[in-house]
């Protein structure tokens, strides 16, 4: 793909595999929007971007509220017109088994890592749809949890694995029902596993020895939001660089619309209507 004024956010872009992706993305001419909650950090991000002769800006923003959320897509429409990728790359690790909540009052890790990017995707999709052709991109965990729809919120037997587990694969559901819904669009969205235990400072929280460098999960990365293999295909999950196949549940039709369906309660957004309830 072109990327010379190519408009691309990327959520978690001022630390670890988004802020090289960032980098990589300015250098070859894209306005990378960069999203983190640091502006310190954010600040360097964009020296660096701009060092290379590149074009970015930084959005502050607390993915652990969904008001801030919002504040995001508001400040993403603010300042561009159009966007031709979106990066969903912000998340908290599998760190610590005590049970934490997000401003919502929600089960943390669910919160930032699956509800924040459904309520950001939902919010930008005019804009993307505006810029079609676009791309999403779900950067989700070849640890998957099925969901509990009984106890989405994981008020029993919680640990930081399952809730990490958990909220990944709700991306990837969340992947497979978006791409139905925008089929001949010309949005296409993808999911993926980018690298294991990249050298990342939420692995080196969760006490292990990184086994892959962030290099190596930006390359799958960028494979998803630039390479042309990948025009018009839409609905699929990577493991690295190699079309794979995510759990089970991603694939099952009513648990895709339990997951729709709670999620845009939890957000507050109105259902959709459906087709029947359109004519």
């Amino acid at each position: 793909m072109e990327l010379k004024d190519k408009t691309i956010l990327i959520t978690g872009s001022t630390d670890g595999v988004g802020r090289v992706l960032a980098q990589r993305l300015g250098a070859a001419g894209a306005r990378v929007l960069v999203h983190g909650r640091d502006a310190t950090r954010g600040k360097a991000v964009i020296a660096d971007i701009e060092a290379a002769g590149g074009k970015a800006e930084f959005l502050a923003a607390d993915l652990a509220s969904l008001a801030e959320v919002r504040r995001l897509a508001e400040a993403v429409r603010g300042c561009t017109t159009r966007l031709d990728i979106l990066i969903n790359n912000a998340g908290v690790g599998t760190a610590g088994d005590k049970r934490q909540t997000s401003a919502d009052g929600y089960e943390l890790r669910f919160a930032v890592n699956y509800l924040a990017g459904f309520l950001l995707t939902s919010e930008l999709l005019p804009l993307l749809k505006a810029s079609a052709p676009a791309r999403i991109v779900n950067v989700a965990s070849a640890g998957q949890q099925p969901i509990d729809f009984d106890d989405v919120m994981l008020t029993r037997g919680y640990s930081g694995v399952r809730a990490y587990c958990q909220s990944k694969l709700a991306q990837i559901l969340f992947t497979v029902d978006l791409a139905e819904q925008l089929e001949g669009s010309g949005v296409t969205v993808n999911a993926l596993h980018p690298a294991s235990y990249m050298n990342t400072t939420m692995v080196r929280q969760a006490g292990v020895t990184p086994w892959s460098s962030v290099e190596t999960g930006a390359e799958a990365i960028l494979n998803l939001a630039t390479s042309s293999a990948l025009e018009g295909r839409s609905g699929l999950y990577f493991d690295g660089l190699r079309e794979s196949r995510a759990h089970a549940q991603a694939y099952d039709a009513r648990a895709r619309q339990q997951l729709r369906s709670r999620s845009l309660d939890l957000v507050g957004l109105a259902s959709p209507k459906s087709k029947e309830e359109q004519s």
